[in-house]
């Protein structure tokens, strides 16, 4: 057990939560058994920032849109309030009370956001935007475009490639046969442009034996 003779001493560690609830380990930083510096002696949960921002939804369909709430298990201690945001008007709230709904998309887009209650008060909020039926139609053939257009300049950048390695390849291949039959003008031009370099060579020794003499 803990060495109780020693004062104790409580470090709590990092809330591993982005927004709304998470869990926290506690630490005893004094009096813990045999030579450990710290040992944990609970986990209890903690709280982030409230304000989440855009979440993103658990399915993103062509016709409907599942969403969650912030929420740790047992999902039923939290009451769960679920708005349709309105520019320039008062939130409307809606009458799910679960920790997911399901949206499906209308003519025009619609932001949702979800509060997370506890004991009357807020502890986490997220929002999401579900996006009318034409933009996601749009969205979907602006992708398809974008890989289109990404695949095209692939295949232009692989084919630039394989066209300059065939034309490498068939000119070493064609040297190679002008070596080949016409081998005697090559090693005669080899052989005389040795024998110059010779006599080059020895010309610059019989100088630099007259600059000595």
């Amino acid at each position: 057990g803990l060495n109780t003779s020693v004062s104790t001493e409580v470090e709590f560690g990092v809330c591993a939560v982005t927004c709304g609830i998470g869990i926290r380990e506690v630490l005893l930083t004094s009096g813990c058994p045999g030579t450990e510096a710290k040992c944990i002696v609970r986990v209890e949960e903690c709280r982030g920032p409230v304000d989440y921002g855009w979440g993103i939804p658990i399915s993103d369909g062509l016709a409907c849109v599942k969403m969650p709430c912030i929420y740790i298990y047992p999902e039923n201690r939290f009451k769960y309030v679920w708005k349709m945001l309105i520019p320039d008007k008062t939130a409307h709230i809606l009458p799910n009370d679960s920790a997911i709904m399901e949206v499906c998309r209308d003519t025009h887009s619609v932001t949702f956001q979800c509060e997370t209650q506890e004991n009357g008060n807020t502890i986490a909020s997220v929002k999401y935007t579900v996006y009318a039926t034409t933009e996601m139609q749009t969205k979907k053939s602006r992708r398809i475009e974008i890989g289109q257009a990404r695949r095209m300049t692939t295949d232009a950048i692989l084919i630039f490639c394989l066209v300059t390695g065939i034309i490498v390849t068939v000119g070493v291949i064609f040297t190679m046969i002008f070596m080949i039959l016409h081998w005697a003008v090559v090693k005669s031009i080899w052989e005389s442009k040795s024998g110059q370099d010779n006599q080059d060579k020895k010309l610059a020794n019989r100088s630099s034996l007259r600059n000595k003499e």
